[in-house]
């Protein structure tokens, strides 16, 4: 079952936060609180939103974070997909395809022109998983990042 994310699910996304980060072999990067999720997900003007996979028992087994981004080309919204994880012990038995499922309804319902990620580039698990979808890598694109201190000395020069 795929639902919408709640408050009392801030905990358990947190936990599953730091899952994916310790996968993809960069716990120190996961640094959000619990309260910081908290806020991006449930303020009065989210910015972020997440669905949760549960399994017959109703225990959480995965989750879609995501935020809205905006094509020039196209003139419209489309879907950013920031995190999607299925425990371990649960994958290959569809919740990552429909929690990807239900952000696609969610594109077509509201007439967003894209679902986009990143993935990365030794993961050929999650590769493989999304090439059956349909998805296609954005191999011309290199995505460019500036944290730290470039991004203070850049944000305070005049």
């Amino acid at each position: 079952m795929i639902r919408t994310a709640k408050p009392d699910d801030v905990e358990e996304i947190h936990a599953m936060v730091r899952e994916l980060a310790e996968y993809e072999k960069a716990p120190q990067d996961a640094k959000a609180t619990v309260q910081q999720l908290h806020d991006a997900l449930f303020a009065d003007r989210p910015a972020a939103f997440a669905h949760i996979a549960e399994d017959d028992t109703g225990r959480t087994v995965g989750f879609a974070l995501w935020f809205l981004n905006f094509s020039t080309w196209t003139g419209v919204h489309g879907i950013y997909l920031e995190d999607l994880y299925v425990r371990p012990e649960t994958r290959g038995h569809g919740y990552g395809k429909a929690l990807l499922k239900t952000l696609a309804e969610i594109c077509v319902e509201r007439g967003y022109g894209r679902l986009e990620w990143s993935v990365l580039d030794w993961n050929e698990p999650a590769i493989a998983f999304y090439r059956t979808l349909g998805a296609v890598s954005m191999d011309e694109w290199t995505v460019n990042r500036l944290t730290g201190e470039p991004l203070a000395a850049l944000g305070a020069s005049r």
